[in-house]
């Protein structure tokens, strides 16, 4: 199902903001002989966190969800392939799908605090990281704030900080009402999976407030991350190519690899793609980033 929106402009910067939410909706529906996934939760810093688990093999995976989304509507379409060869681990937020909300704003740095936590709950000393637009920003800051805990980063539609984005992206989010979203899967997926559903109103202003209060990080803070990053990118992203290509040397691509050693980062930009629907293009995706994940590490 395509999500609706009413024609206003506050709506329409919504649906293009960090929403990451697959245009086609779909489950998380078992591979042949993949178990489904098991939902659980865990308390983390004063958080009933919800998560689910899916997949064989040792190799941890965290799925790091889109803003206003869920597991099923950033990953419903990839979590079970990438469950094939991996222990996945799909995190829901303060606030998001199953996960109440606490009192207090939402916060990128929390998030990723929160979701190290749970690898503390879990007894992972490290994991591989796949974020999806906003989680890509949580992923980042997890590898900035959390390094030792990171073996491998996916980041799918990120930008470190504002100046990556098109100008105008976060122009009229303030102005954002619930019946702007009226139909939408966003409410659609907050009204059947949240604790509260009449807490909508309050989670979207919430919302609203991370969205125009995203940690931004230095160029020297991302040429530091000493983890393999596989970047990628719509090629008609809210981020602008060249913020991508740019973050990409930063994190030592672009070079000759005829004639000197390939980069452990890679970048992949998946065509005739639009920042909502990049992760409906399995297409894609799926050759890409099980091959990044199992490469060897740098040095081994």
């Amino acid at each position: 199902m395509t999500p609706k929106f009413r024609p206003t402009t506050a709506a329409a910067l919504a649906v293009l903001l960090l929403a990451g939410c697959q245009s086609g909706g779909g489950g998380q529906a078992a591979e042949p002989g993949l178990a489904p996934p098991q939902g659980n939760y865990a308390q983390v810093n004063g958080l009933n966190m919800y998560y689910e688990t899916q997949g064989r093999g040792q190799q941890p995976l965290v799925l790091l969800h889109g803003s206003l989304s869920t597991i099923t509507t950033s990953f419903g379409k990839l979590m079970p392939e990438l469950a094939r060869t991996r222990q996945v681990i799909a995190v829901e937020q303060q606030g998001y799908g199953h996960t109440a909300d606490r009192d207090e704003p939402l916060s990128i740095e929390r998030m990723a605090d929160d979701t190290v936590a749970l690898l503390d709950h879990l007894g992972l000393a490290e994991a591989d990281f796949f974020g999806y637009s906003m989680g890509s920003s949580v992923a980042l800051q997890i590898a900035v704030r959390h390094p030792d805990r990171v073996r491998k980063l996916v980041l799918a539609a990120v930008s470190y900080n504002n100046s990556g984005l098109h100008p105008g992206t976060l122009d009229g989010i303030d102005q954002l009402k619930p019946e702007d979203l009226a139909g939408s899967v966003f409410e659609a997926e907050y009204l059947a999976k949240a604790p509260d559903p009449a807490h909508w109103p309050v989670f979207l202003e919430k919302t609203k407030d991370l969205d125009l209060s995203m940690p931004e990080l230095t160029a020297d803070q991302v040429r530091a991350i000493k983890a393999p990053v596989q970047l990628i990118a719509a090629d008609s992203d809210i981020v602008t190519p060249e913020h991508t290509v740019e973050m990409f040397r930063l994190l030592g691509g672009g070079v000759m690899g005829d004639v000197m050693p390939m980069p452990a980062s890679q970048l992949l930009v998946v065509p005739g793609s639009s920042h909502i629907g990049l992760v409906d293009r399995t297409e894609h995706l799926l050759p890409a980033i099980p091959t990044f994940l199992d490469a060897p590490m740098p040095g081994s």
